[in-house]
């Protein structure tokens, strides 16, 4: 009887211990969080600079691949059009 209530104050003990470190995890975490708020709010603006610059990157791509292909392409078109204009005659 002796060794069953030393084992459930054993475990009564480590749910104490359980429950303070999950409490003293959670007010360090919070504490954590309202410290690095001042340098979060600092780092947005430059966070957003750098979104807005990688989108204007992607998009000049986008526009000197165009700006490469379109020709090409006329130049295609406009070898190919003899060959059109036979097909459609015959």
């Amino acid at each position: 009887m002796l060794t069953l209530l030393a084992v459930s104050a054993m475990l009564f003990v480590g749910a104490i211990v359980l429950g303070v470190f999950t409490v003293a995890v959670t007010a360090l975490k919070v504490t954590l969080k309202l410290v690095l708020l001042p340098l979060k709010l600092l780092f947005i603006p430059l966070i957003a600079i750098v979104v807005v610059l990688k989108l204007v990157a992607l998009v000049v791509a986008g526009i000197f691949v165009a700006a490469i292909l379109i020709p090409i392409a006329i130049v295609i078109g406009l070898a190919a059009l003899p060959f059109v204009i036979a097909a459609t005659v015959s």
